[in-house]
């Protein structure tokens, strides 16, 4: 799946036909199917493989699936939904109140209030910390209570504050999820790589003090004896970050998308004068990050300087000017009425 059918949202089933796969590499973005129902599913295996292995790269998609592929499936009002969630629209797509085969609300109404259950786990005597919410939880290491309490404005922000409060000293291993795209990988398998790597690290403190990351299987983990009231404080740089595809994804060859973080950000023709297909991205233009809080119940927003072509190259030569582009998070798209949208951008200047 991750090596060659997964899309870059998290979302996958490419084909409407028998909700299908589809051959590798085959990703459209258009015709993209990639079923609210199957983004829950990938949630759901994602994080049965990590309680098997215990490896990170489990949750690196299960993440990107959560922002993006799963939670564009449902409207900020909680009553109307996508079955598909393509990539690109031309403006005739809208989410609906009901389905006559409605099993996508049904699945979303029963996975969200189990989203706290992946935010943490445990074996033996070590505690994970895979996702970063808001959250205070309670587990047990071995016979002993710790509680646990997360402070975060993640995914807008990068800065992690865990207080670990065991009910007596405990030595345990915290293992700290250290995201892919943290770590210079978009996605687990391949499929996609980012245009420039990135010259910043995450950092981690304990009780004040810079702590060296010691990572394995994707964890920064911390072995000590923990007492009550004990700060971490991991900070992970969030850039803004363009993604190319392999071409072997015909559908994505000579494009760019953007990302900040886990969230992928896509264009809507209400931000960019109706038309997006005319805009052509130069692969060295900088994009600038802004958090807009009267928008969309609070929005992060990209916002860049572009090329925007006209002509046809027969009856008129194809010339190009400066333009702007505005870009906000995929998940929040279809939220001001029908219109188009799209992802992928084609590049200049590709190196």
């Amino acid at each position: 799946m991750v090596t060659g059918k997964i899309y870059l949202t998290g979302g996958i089933g490419s084909r409407r036909s028998g909700e299908a796969y589809g051959d590798k590499y085959e990703l459209p973005n258009l015709t993209a199917y990639n079923e609210t129902c199957a983004a829950i599913a990938n949630i759901f295996w994602n994080q049965r493989m990590f309680l098997l292995h215990g490896d990170s790269k489990y949750f690196d998609v299960l993440e990107r699936t959560l922002y993006n592929g799963m939670l564009s499936g449902i409207s900020m009002t909680g009553d109307r939904f996508f079955y598909p969630n393509p990539l690109e629209s031309e403006g005739d797509y809208n989410r609906s109140e009901w389905f006559g085969c409605s099993c996508c609300p049904s699945n979303i109404s029963r996975f969200i209030p189990s989203v706290s259950g992946y935010i943490y786990a445990t074996r033996a005597d070590s505690l994970f910390v895979n996702l970063f919410i808001g959250s205070e939880g309670n587990v047990k290491i071995g016979i002993q209570d710790v509680n646990l309490k997360q402070q975060t404005n993640y995914p807008w922000d990068g800065d992690i504050r865990l207080t670990v409060n065991p009910e007596k000293p405990v030595t345990m291993t915290l293992c700290l999820r250290i995201p892919g795209w943290a770590r210079n990988e978009v996605l687990p398998g391949g499929l996609y790589r980012f245009a420039q790597p990135s010259a910043l690290s995450p950092s981690l403190m304990v009780n004040g003090k810079l702590r060296q990351l010691k990572i394995k299987n994707g964890y920064a983990r911390i072995t000590r004896t923990w007492k009550m009231g004990d700060i971490v404080e991991l900070s992970l740089p969030m850039q803004v970050r363009k993604v190319l595809a392999t071409d072997l994804i015909v559908d994505d060859r000579n494009k760019v998308a953007l990302t900040r973080g886990p969230v992928v950000f896509c264009a809507e023709g209400v931000d960019n004068g109706g038309d997006l297909k005319s805009l052509v991205v130069p692969i060295a233009a900088p994009f600038k990050y802004t958090f807009d809080p009267g928008l969309l119940n609070g929005v992060g927003t990209l916002t860049g300087n572009v090329e925007k072509l006209s002509g046809d190259g027969d009856n008129r030569p194809i010339t190009k000017r400066p333009s702007s582009l505005v870009l906000r998070p995929y998940y929040a798209w279809n939220h001001r009425g029908a219109g188009k949208m799209m992802v992928w951008f084609d590049i200049m200047n590709k190196k």
